[in-house]
Formats: C-alpha cells, structure tokens, sequence
C-alpha cells in the first residue's frame, strides 16, 4: 500500500476524499485553531474535519485564507448540529457554516448525530447537494439500523460514515455494512482520547518500527481502509502524526492490534445521547 498523504479514496459519487485528514474536535476558537490548521497544511495536510457544534469553523476559514493554498486542492468537511435540526434551520446552518469557513461550498456535509428527525435533514442535505454546494453529503454516528432507515427513505446514497473508530472501540459490524453499501467509513478519536498511548501491546509494536503508539494507531486505521483525521493544537504533534507513511504493519501486527476491541467509547453511545 503506498500511500502518501496527499492519497485518496474514491466516494460513491465519483469524487474522491483523502484518506488522512486533520480534524479540530476541542480546539479553541481563535489563535489555537488558527494556528493548529496553519500548521497542518503546512505539513501536508489538505483534509480539514470541523463542525458548527466546535465553534471554530471560522478559524479554520481564516487558516486557510491565510495558508494561500488555492481552495480547488483542499478538502473540507462540516457537520449540521443537533439543535438546528430540531429547529428547522437546516439550510439557514448550512449557509452559516459556508460564511464563516469563507467558501461557497464544501466537499462534504454530514449530519453530526442521528437526532429524532434525521429523514427531515437529510431531504435538506439532499438539496445542498443536488445545488453542487456540497461535493458529497453522508452522515456521523449512524449504527447500522440508523444507515438502514436512512437507505429506506432516501435518494441519495450517503457517501460517508463518521464514527468513533480506535483499536478499543471497533464497531465491526458498521465497517462491514459501510462497505457492502459503498459508503466511506470515516475514524473520529482514532487514538482513544490518549487512552491507548501506553497500551503495552501497541507499544510493543511501536518499538519494532521504530514509531510512536500514535503513528502505529494511525497507521493501523489506514490499513483497515478507513479515512482518519487525528487532532492536535501541538505542531510537534501534527507534524509527528502526518509521518506515517514509510512504513507498513504486518498482519500479525494488524491481528493484534485488531484483538484489542472491548468496545470501550470516549464519546457517547450514538443511541443514547442527550444533546
């Protein structure tokens, strides 16, 4: 598998996403967002992960301007939250969230959690796409009986899935569903919320490819063929995460790693969520 960080996986609408990302989950707004993104896209990195919810896309819009990287080569996602939902304001979300990234479109729009009313939101979805001011629409924190409701009341397919996805939390069943209905799974806190940084067995892996626990996770992610977007405000970090791409697990190394599944979350349980 030799990918780069500039590699890209094909959605099932014919445009394709990079498979490695950088995502702004819990970055501050202002200057650590600022500056977290600069140094992402001074690294590399061309796939930008935020959310209304995370109060930072202006930011991220402001990074980007100031990057000068021509928006044609950039891929960005944002997310529609919950309480707009429950409100109606769709579309009116939608056309904030385009004002403060400072663009007039996206490359993909997902709704962030499967709220009481999610066929409503997706018909608007549906509209953002079909105007071409969303390259691609999908979805986050949808289980497998949300993605078959949805799949039901559809006309667009969703193009992507975002879940939290680490060696502790494997949702098998939704990766093999996501891949028999040609939808992208995406990795959110692939790194367990730092839980699995000292976890021995990763570790010891990490010795024998002379790599941290971080990069063996990420690299790990990659070769399960899921989209991942580790988050750091530290440049070290971002610039450590990004290196990724020289070396290669083994499947012994792969089958490890993968036994480690105890379903254990950091965020909440996409059917028991109370925001």
């Amino acid at each position: 598998m030799k990918w780069d960080i500039h590699s890209r996986k094909m959605l099932n609408n014919g445009t394709s996403i990079p498979r490695f990302g950088f995502g702004v989950w819990r970055a501050n707004a202002g200057a650590e967002t600022q500056n977290a993104v600069l140094w992402a896209l001074q690294a590399g990195y061309r796939h930008i992960d935020t959310a209304a919810i995370y109060k930072n896309e202006q930011d991220v819009g402001q990074a980007i301007r100031r990057s000068g990287i021509d928006r044609k080569d950039l891929f960005i996602t944002t997310k529609l939250w919950n309480d707009d939902m429950r409100s109606g304001r769709q579309m009116q979300a939608f056309e904030e969230s385009l004002e403060k990234l400072q663009t007039d479109y996206v490359d993909l729009y997902l709704i962030h959690w499967p709220v009481e009313n999610f066929i409503e939101s997706w018909r608007c979805l549906e509209k953002i796409y079909q105007s071409g001011r969303a390259k691609a629409i999908g979805v986050s924190n949808f289980k497998v009986h949300h993605l078959q409701t949805l799949l039901e009341h559809c006309e667009v397919v969703p193009a992507v899935d975002q879940m939290e996805f680490s060696p502790y939390m494997q949702d098998n069943e939704s990766v093999g569903f996501c891949a028999d209905h040609g939808i992208c799974y995406e990795a959110w806190s692939p790194l367990g919320a730092g839980t699995l940084i000292e976890e021995p067995r990763i570790l010891e892996i990490a010795q024998a490819c002379g790599k941290t626990t971080a990069q063996v996770i990420l690299r790990w992610v990659l070769q399960r063929d899921i989209v991942v977007f580790p988050k750091s405000v530290h440049q070290k970090r971002i610039q450590e995460n990004a290196d990724i791409f020289d070396f290669e697990l083994n499947e012994e190394q792969m089958q490890i790693i993968n036994g480690l599944n105890c379903f254990r979350r950091t965020g909440s349980d996409p059917d028991h969520f109370d925001f």
